[in-house]
Order: C-alpha cells, then sequence, then structure tokens
C-alpha cells in the first residue's frame, strides 16, 4: 500500500492552503485555499494550480476562511465535479466567502479596466472565477457534522473533529484501510484555542493517528492572557471615550467580528467602560452573524446558555450597528467620535478597512488595533510593524494613528496550546508530525520544542516535496 503527501501551499508560509493525500492513484485534496500577500504574488501563485484536476478523487475543506477555501470555485471552474466534503456550518460561510471574494474579483476588474483605459494601455487581467463559479461550488458541498464517519472512497475514510478555530472548523482524521491493515492521518487544519468564547475548544478525543499534520502559525509566539487582553482592550475605549478619537479594527468577518463584539459588550456589561457607538462596516460579516445564528450545534455549552440567556440576538446590543450599504459605510468618515470601526479584510488587503484608514491613519487620535494574524507583505503587516508610510489605492500616508496589537484574541493556538494539544492525543501509533502553515522562523522553533518534548519525527514541509505515510 502506498500512502503519500504533499503540500502545494501553505508551505514555508501561511496562505493558501492546498494539501494532497495519494492513495494507491487516487488523489484527496485537503482545502483549496487562496494565497494572501503581494498582488502580483498573489495572482500568479493563485493560478497555479499545482495538479491536475483529473487527478483528484475528493476534497475536504477544514474551515470557511479564505485562505482555505478561496480556491474551490476555481477548481470546479477547470473541471473537477466530485464532492467538496465540509462540516454544515463550514459550507455556509465558505459560500458566502467565496461569493464575496468573486464580487472584489469583479469589481477590481472593472477598476484596472478604467484605470488602463484612461492611460492609454491594454488590459488584459480576468478575475480567478465568477458568481456561477462559486454557486456550482456550493452545489458539490457535501455536509458531514463532526464525528459522522463517511467514505470518500473504497477503503479511504474521512471523519471530522472540532478545532476550536472558527465556526464549523474541523479536524480530518483520514483512514486508509489495505489488507486489513489501518493508516490514520490526522490532518489539524488551523488549530484553535482553549478557553475561546462562542466555540468549543479543540477536541482531544480522537483515535490514534499514525501521522500528524500540524499548523504552525504561532510556533515561536506565546498569546497574552485573557485578562490582560480584557483589560488593554478597555484602556483603548477609554482613551477613545477622552480623546473622542477613533478605534479602527482590521477584522476577519468569520469569527473575530463576533468575538470582539462579545468581548465590548462583557466590558460595558460590568461597567469597564462606557457604552460607545460599535459599527460592523462589513456586509459580510453581518451575513456571517446570521450564520452564526442558524448553527448553536457548534457553540461552547456554557456560552450558548448564557447568550441565550441575555439576548435573543445573542451578538447584539443596543450600541452596535451593522452598515450595508456603502453609502452607509461612507457616512461613518464624518461621523464624530468616539466610535470603534471593525471592518473587513483582517489583513487589510481588500473592502472597506482600506477606505477607513485613507481617512483615519493620518489622525493621532485614532487606534489601529491589530487582533489577528497579518501575513507577510500585507498593508496589515506594515501597519501592524509601525511603518511611518504606507501606500493605500496607489498614494503614501504618513501613520499618525497609534498601532495597539492584541494576540490573546488570535483564533490560532500558540505553540505552548499546540504543545499541549498534541500531549492529549494517544500517541501509542504516532509515526511523525509534519509542520505545515506557518512562517520558516516560527516552524524552525516550532520544530525544535516539538523535539523537545520528545517528538523526534517532526518535520517542516517543503513546498511540493513527498513525504511516505506507509
Amino acid at each position: 500500500m502506498a500512502i503519500t503527501f504533499y503540500s502545494l501551499g501553505a508551505a514555508g508560509e501561511v496562505t493558501g492552503s492546498k494539501h494532497v493525500i495519494e492513495v494507491e492513484g487516487q488523489s484527496f485534496l485537503i482545502d483549496c485555499g487562496a494565497f494572501q500577500g503581494s498582488r502580483a504574488e498573489a495572482d500568479r501563485k493563485n493560478r497555479d494550480f499545482g495538479i491536475p484536476v483529473d487527478r483528484i478523487t475528493g476534497a475536504v475543506l477544514t474551515h470557511g476562511h479564505y485562505d482555505h477555501c478561496g480556491l474551490l470555485p476555481l477548481l470546479v471552474k477547470r473541471g473537477y465535479g466530485g464532492n467538496i466534503y465540509a462540516t454544515p456550518a463550514s459550507r455556509d460561510l465558505a459560500s458566502l466567502i467565496m461569493m464575496d471574494s468573486a464580487k472584489i474579483q469583479a469589481r477590481d476588474a472593472e477598476y484596472l479596466r478604467k484605470q488602463a483605459k484612461k492611460k492609454g494601455e491594454q488590459f488584459d487581467w480576468t478575475p480567478l472565477y465568477g458568481e456561477e463559479d462559486v454557486v456550482s461550488a456550493a452545489n458539490q458541498m457535501v455536509g458531514l457534522s463532526y464525528k459522522r464517519p463517511l467514505y470518500m472512497a473504497e477503503g479511504v475514510k474521512l471523519e471530522f473533529f472540532d478545532a476550536g478555530h472558527i465556526l464549523g472548523s474541523a479536524m480530518a482524521l483520514i483512514t486508509v484501510t489495505r489488507d486489513g491493515k489501518e493508516t490514520r492521518i490526522l490532518l489539524s487544519g488551523d488549530l484553535g484555542r482553549p478557553g475561546k468564547p462562542i466555540i468549543r475548544d479543540p477536541d482531544r478525543h480522537i483515535p490514534a493517528p499514525d501521522y500528524v499534520v500540524l499548523e504552525s502559525t504561532y510556533g515561536d509566539r506565546l498569546h497574552g492572557s485573557g485578562d490582560d487582553a480584557m483589560q488593554k482592550l478597555a484602556g483603548i475605549a477609554r482613551r477613545a471615550v477622552e480623546t473622542k478619537g477613533r478605534i479602527i479594527i482590521p477584522a476577519f468577518a468569520v469569527e473575530r467580528t463576533q468575538e470582539l463584539v462579545y468581548y465590548f459588550h462583557l466590558l460595558v456589561d460590568e461597567g469597564v467602560i462606557p457604552e460607545l457607538p460599535i459599527y460592523v462596516d462589513s456586509p459580510m460579516a453581518a451575513n456571517a452573524t446570521t450564520i452564526f445564528q442558524v448553527h448553536p450545534e457548534c457553540y461552547d455549552e456554557e456560552i450558548h446558555e448564557a447568550f441565550m440567556k441575555h439576548h435573543k440576538n445573542p451578538f447584539g446590543f443596543n450600541s452596535l450597528h451593522f452598515t450595508t450599504s456603502v453609502q452607509e459605510s461612507k457616512a461613518l468618515n464624518d461621523h464624530p467620535g468616539p466610535l470603534i470601526i471593525i471592518s473587513a479584510d483582517g489583513m487589510c488587503e481588500a473592502g472597506r478597512i482600506q477606505h477607513h484608514l485613507i481617512h483615519s491613519i493620518q489622525d493621532p487620535n485614532t487606534t489601529i488595533l491589530c487582533v489577528g494574524y497579518m501575513a507577510e507583505n500585507t498593508l496589515g503587516r506594515r501597519i501592524r510593524n509601525r511603518d511611518a508610510e504606507v501606500k493605500i489605492h496607489g498614494q503614501w500616508f504618513r501613520r499618525r494613528a497609534q498601532v495597539e496589537e492584541i494576540n490573546a484574541f488570535s483564533a490560532h493556538a500558540d505553540y505552548g496550546e499546540a504543545g499541549a494539544w498534541l500531549d492529549s492525543l494517544d500517541r501509542s501509533r504516532l509515526k511523525k508530525v509534519l509542520l505545515v502553515h506557518g512562517e520558516p522562523k516560527a516552524q524552525t522553533a516550532f520544530k525544535r520544542y516539538l523535539e523537545g518534548k520528545g517528538y523526534g519525527g517532526t518535520e517542516i514541509v517543503k513546498y511540493g516535496s513527498t513525504y511516505n505515510m506507509n
């Protein structure tokens, strides 16, 4: 029996997750994410798919973030007609995110076409996919609940376990059986953190794996405590009240936005900060919040009970406003402070967040709060690094706004949490840990840390390299 693993994305980098398990000539694609970074590099990498579509027997989606689901419509556009397995919540969130991506690409194409026409230049850029491709991809998605095993092919079984990362996120356990021998491969997807609100902790009750493919985003960092983060969040809010300033928060529309609303809700309820208006300026975030409401099966039981008893809408309170139209979004630029604006995209590479930054980044009374991972070569990373000047929409802006960072809100496990989760598994069969989804420095540190804990068979996955799993 020949089982091999290789990665076509998120190998030595953090975005564009795309992994393949081959079983005797059958290829199973685990995630099909878009690469995020500089525009030219992202476009080149996303068009180079890396595997002939006709070789893929089945596709698995671990969760609905763009860097894991963003190229599924392209997969279908190029001829893949098979099933795409995902949890019901991931299916709903991914459909939303993929459609948003299609619309953004269409707008970008129109904008670039107009700019080229003004300059008398030829325009030949086309979107990766359109809305019709998203609909086709969504139609091929098969909902699979946690701990409900399903055979993707003869002798190839898939089972999802809660990854505790975002709503519906899953670890994929793939069990290959040939001639009475079982090989279990556990792919973590993005591994979440224990004790996060809204969703459950990462599952630790998983059949003993032979191989673990583990993400390593924060392989060299430890997150701060939740209590310290809440104190810092309260301090930032009080400063905004005192200066009548703004808090601009680039946040992913899925999970992070809903968590931030919950945290501000707690601080107001406990009398730690005064009530101040919060604007969630992202149609996708508003729609994602609705999806949260219809998937209570993913909630942490304690949080679910508290939310249900506290408010009819578990993600809302009186000072929370969702803006949907472009006019409402533009009106926020003239809105007096104090106020909080939470807007996508989390890495500041697209969406309405860029317009809010243009209007506020030169204001010293503005605080830009970074609460999630910012990939290399993104606008978000340059802001997080506190660059003196940043380029937005082709113009340079001097940064006078304060920049704050709270990593405790991250949905990714740090190296201590990931190591503790790994320790909790039944390791009686474990042969090797393969590290993906991390920058080189973080992966090197994480490998050294795991080896120090006794995981001698730990390897950093290299793009395109093949790893035997016999």
